[in-house]
Formats: structure tokens, sequence, C-alpha cells
């Protein structure tokens, strides 16, 4: 009891830890649980993934390194409790406008080039994604050129 008023109190007064700041039914932890799923999906996360994936969630939710790092780490933790992707997909839908979801498919490509190179277990997320999203296979391959194309770019240009 000691320990749970302790706990709370901590977490109010911002102690070590400051208290969640997104809930599970917040749409950004619903995304970026994907696209941790998306980084994982071929076995290993690499330095150049986990760099991409830090820096696609700072910037496209607009946070600050410490609730970037928190994201992440909720992410990571729902992805991995997670069974199948309706139950990220399915809050996404009921939050996002189509706009909104099809951001949340180029986040995804942005993910899988980020190590140069595309494989059948992301290929195959995507489409299953993209499909649970109401993206149209169209819209998703236009997407993944579009993304295919910035990368080519900025791997020419750097």
């Amino acid at each position: 009891m000691f320990d749970a008023l302790r706990k709370f109190l901590s977490d109010l007064t911002a102690g070590d830890k400051h208290p969640a700041r997104f809930e599970d039914n917040d749409y950004r932890l619903a995304a970026a649980a994907l696209l941790v799923h998306v980084a994982a999906i071929d076995g290993e996360v690499t330095p150049v993934e986990r760099e991409r994936l830090h820096a696609i969630i700072k910037q496209r939710f607009d946070l600050d390194e410490a609730a970037t790092d928190e994201l992440v780490a909720e992410a990571t933790q729902a992805e991995q409790q997670a069974v199948d992707l309706y139950h990220f997909t399915s809050l996404i839908n009921r939050t996002l406008d189509e706009a909104g979801r099809r951001r949340v498919v180029e986040m995804m490509w942005e993910i899988v080039y980020a190590d140069g190179r595309v494989t059948e277990f992301e290929d195959n997320l995507l489409w299953r994604a993209a499909d649970l999203l109401g993206v149209s296979s169209r819209e998703r391959i236009e997407l993944r050129r579009h993304v295919a194309g910035e990368q080519t770019r900025d791997g020419q240009d750097g």
C-alpha cells in the first residue's frame, strides 16, 4: 500500500518517471507500434532502422526527445503484446481520416526503405496493413514509389 502511494506521488510530481503520455487509445501509439512491427518483421532491427524509426516518430508527431523515447518504448511493448495488426489498425481507422491513414502507410514505407532493401515479409506486411487501413493497392504502390524515389535521391545526394 505504501509503495502504491509513493508511486502515485512520484508520478504526480514527475519524479524519476513521469506518467505515461500515450494512452492505449492514442492513435500515435498504434501508429508507432505498426512502425516498430515493420522495423522488426525481418527478424532484426538494425541501427539504421532504429534511428529512422526515432526520427520519423519525432518529426511526424512533433515530439521532443523524451516523448519520442517514451513513445518508442511503449510502442515496442504494445507491439510485442499484440496478436495481430487489427488492434492497431482499427484504432487508427476510428481516429484518422483517409489522408492520415495514407500518412501512416507512408511512414511504414519509410521504415521499410531505411536499410535500402525490401524483404517479402515487409512487402506482405505493408499490403496487409494498408488493406486494413483502407488504403487501396494503387495508393499503397504510389506511396511505395514516392518513398523509394526519395530514398534514392537522398542516397545519391549524400
